[in-house]
């Protein structure tokens, strides 16, 4: 799954107390000591350290939703499979992708694309359930597996109770607030009005003050609708109608044989899809066009960014993603960006089986650690550096998020942890980037810091092409500034001090400026 939900890490922002607000536009590139801002001094790396020197070009895949190649602020970044010619229906460069021109469409075809998905677990299910049928109906004598299925059928049943409920929950609200509206005869109310309105009972009083708590956050309550509360309802629809639908399964659209999870050659070219807004906010934060008066300021200045499909609204399938890995390894991608993530993955080995392709051919994998704020130490959060038979991945790099803060409030509330499993934390709170239709938006999650780590490493490589990935992999930890005061998690919505070191490897965040200063001293 895209690990960016807006409802879901606005809702453990707001539980932690923690009040994530726009921040100022590319504050991910600034400098801590000259800003005050815990950026990771790119701009200061730029001037001080890259001013007279000369860089390479360098692919970087996005493996997500899709990326909107028309943008004002990318389409100057993008790959271009030269040995392709555009819209002639035949595959000119003899690589089994017809017409991949910025990249491939793994969940697709010329009949369409997936857009929403189940969650792996809803997927397990129902697979599962061809055996074992309802817990109601299950035999009593207990049978290989079937304990298994137990286990999880009760957590896939919570799971979507718990949507339903918050589902049901949100649109009572929403729809006592459209008649408050009415009394008032205005939809779009300022502060000062809906102060105003006497409530006619207690639940028009409580909305009432959760709203105007909101309100201060947002320039209006149009804004405030649809950002939140809009999102809010199309989050949980997703989920109860198509996450976690035992009855709904898109797959037939790309018409491969999703039985066969080494099956390589099917999808489209339609690098963009029906929903890139993930895709294209992540391809910004890593190469946007620099200093050309548009958006923002992507972190790498000499990128090619390859559009690679594999993520909907829902969990990516294993089968997909590993072939995403093999096909931007394949094109040239020196550094894989990876924003998604799920809790299962039972065709684990064909994924790994990818990276370790991808390894072969120096290819350095970014991934994100996740929104759940859990310890991944703990519990599983996939694809993961470890493979199967224990061994590890030397070219991977996990990513956490941190926001713009040096207190107490450094580790980004939602992100995931781990001591072990994640290398260190980067900016992915209040994160300014493109966004379909030419457009710019404010997004959170660790799918926002792992392309500010991906763009880090492009630049590292643009500027130092003989560095091969595991040295790359090597400097950006080894050169993450320590974060030396406690940092705030929260383990079942109560707050912890801890210490960075307890949250990741490095016990930091990642910088710019030293991670190019360290390289310069690689042989």
């Amino acid at each position: 799954m895209k690990i960016f939900k807006r409802a879901a890490v606005i809702a453990s922002l707001l539980a932690s107390g923690y009040i994530a607000q726009a921040q100022t536009q590319n504050w991910q590139n600034m400098d801590l000591q000259k800003d005050s801002v815990f950026g990771i001094s790119v701009e200061k790396a730029y001037t001080e350290l890259l001013k007279d020197k000369k860089s390479k070009p360098v692919i970087v895949a996005v493996i997500d939703s899709g990326i909107d190649t028309t943008h004002e602020d990318l389409k100057s970044v993008l790959w271009v499979n030269a040995k392709e010619k555009r819209g002639n229906g035949k595959d000119d460069d003899k690589n089994h992708y017809t017409d991949d021109i910025n990249g491939w469409n793994f969940i697709g075809s010329a009949k369409g694309n997936v857009d929403y998905d189940n969650l792996e677990l809803t997927r397990i299910i129902r697979q599962q359930q061809k055996q074992f049928g309802s817990l109601n109906s299950v035999p009593s004598k207990d049978t290989a597996g079937l304990y298994q299925y137990k286990v999880l059928r009760s957590k896939y049943e919570l799971k979507l109770s718990e949507a339903q409920q918050t589902l049901y929950g949100i649109s009572r609200f929403v729809g006592m607030l459209d008649t408050m509206l009415i009394k008032l005869g205005n939809n779009n109310p300022t502060a000062a009005e809906l102060q105003a309105y006497t409530p006619q009972n207690p639940a028009e009083a409580q909305i009432k003050q959760v709203v105007a708590q909101q309100l201060e956050r947002f320039p209006d309550f149009k804004t405030f609708r649809e950002k939140e509360l809009d999102a809010a309802v199309a989050h949980y629809k997703e989920q109860v109608q198509y996450q976690l639908n035992l009855d709904y399964d898109p797959r037939a659209i790309v018409g491969d044989d999703y039985n066969n999870p080494t099956e390589r050659y099917y999808g489209s070219g339609d690098a963009t899809g029906p929903d890139a807004d993930h895709g294209t906010h992540v391809a910004g934060i890593i190469g946007a066009g620099r200093n050309n008066n548009l958006g923002i300021n992507g972190i790498a200045n000499n990128v090619e960014i390859m559009s690679v499909r594999a993520v909907p609204n829902g969990d990516e399938r294993d089968k997909d993603v590993a072939n995403a890995i093999r096909y931007a390894a394949d094109n040239g991608a020196r550094v894989i960006n990876m924003s998604f993530g799920k809790a299962y993955s039972p065709n684990k080995n064909v994924v790994d089986d990818a990276v370790k392709y991808a390894i072969s051919k120096d290819v350095l994998l970014i991934h994100a650690a996740g929104n759940d704020a859990e310890n991944i130490d703990i519990t599983p959060n996939y694809p993961s550096r470890v493979y199967q038979n224990g061994d590890t991945a030397t070219a991977w790099i996990e990513v956490g998020a941190s926001g713009p803060d040096n207190d107490e409030t450094l580790a980004a509330p939602f992100s995931n942890y781990g001591k072990l499993s994640v290398d260190v934390f980067a900016p992915g709170v209040g994160i300014y980037s493109s966004t379909p239709g030419s457009h710019y938006d404010y997004h959170d999650g660790t799918s926002m810091a792992a392309p500010v780590v991906t763009g880090l490493a492009a630049l590292i490589r643009s500027y130092y092409p003989k560095l091969s990935a595991v040295q790359v992999k090597d400097i950006i930890p080894k050169s993450a500034v320590k974060v030396e005061h406690p940092v705030t998690i929260f383990e079942e919505g109560q707050p912890k001090a801890v210490q960075m070191t307890d949250l990741c490897r490095t016990g930091g965040v990642v910088n710019a400026y030293k991670a190019l200063e360290l390289a310069a001293t690689y042989k």
